[in-house]
This record gives structure tokens, C-alpha cells and sequence, in this order.
């Protein structure tokens, strides 16, 4: 099991800190009471679906022997325009950077996280539509 715990600071910024020990500072805008000095919520459930899937595809290239030298998830969000303005459909672009990268070990490497390992895009399916994509650049 994991665990947060959300803390009100002041206005509307509240601070995360979860069981790693790590913690996420979460703010409003100025026009919902907040001073933006952090994250909004829905912009840390993408930042996540990103490192979450980032973390299998790297994991796996560097189990297949790819000379990955970098990689980027680019992550946007359409959100409902009515209450509770949910993510109606959430894009991702990978960009692999790397010298001699196989196209098939990457394409492979982000459909296993997408279908198998990825578990917040797996809490996420079904309430988005998630789309995917991936590119190379040869370094």
C-alpha cells in the first residue's frame, strides 16, 4: 500500500509528502485563491502518467542493450468542459534520443508499458482515452 499525506500550508498551496519521503508543493492560480507556487493537481496526474511510463520504456530498452542516451515523454491533456473537468483524453509523445536505437525495441518498449506495466495509465483507462506515439533522434 501506498500513502500521502496532503497538507494545507496557506491560500490554497498544499504540501504531499508520501511514503519515499519526497515532497510536492500544489498551488492555485491567483484567480482560485492561490499564489502559483506549485503544481496543480490534474498537471501532477499527467507529470506522473509520464515518469510512470518513462520509467518501463527506459527500464526495458536498457534491458534490451539499446544505447539510449536520453529520453523525453511529452504529455497534454483535454479536459471536460463540465464538472469535475476530468482529462477527456490524454496524448503522449516519447522522443528517444540514443546511438543506433531499433525502432522495434522501442515501439515494443512503449506498448509493453502501455498495455502491461504502466499502472497509473492503467487507473487512468477507461475514464481517458490515452493516445501514444514515439520518435527517434540519432545522436
Amino acid at each position: 500500500m501506498n500513502n500521502a499525506t496532503i497538507r494545507l500550508t496557506s491560500g490554497m498551496q498544499f504540501v504531499a509528502s508520501a511514503d519515499s519521503g519526497h515532497a510536492v508543493v500544489m498551488d492555485a492560480d491567483a484567480d482560485s485563491g492561490g499564489n502559483n507556487t506549485g503544481s496543480r493537481p490534474m498537471e501532477l496526474l499527467l507529470m506522473g502518467l509520464g515518469g510512470c511510463s518513462g520509467m518501463d520504456i527506459i527500464s526495458i530498452l536498457r534491458k534490451k542493450k539499446q544505447q539510449v542516451t536520453g529520453l523525453e515523454a511529452k504529455v497534454s491533456g483535454t479536459m471536460a468542459d463540465d464538472y469535475p473537468h476530468k482529462y477527456r483524453e490524454i496524448t503522449i509523445v516519447y522522443t528517444v534520443r540514443g546511438k543506433g536505437v531499433a525502432d522495434e525495441a522501442v515501439k515494443r518498449a512503449v506498448q509493453l508499458s502501455m498495455d502491461k506495466y504502466c499502472s497509473v495509465k492503467a487507473t487512468l483507462e477507461g475514464s481517458a482515452k490515452i493516445i501514444f506515439s514515439y520518435r527517434i533522434i540519432e545522436d
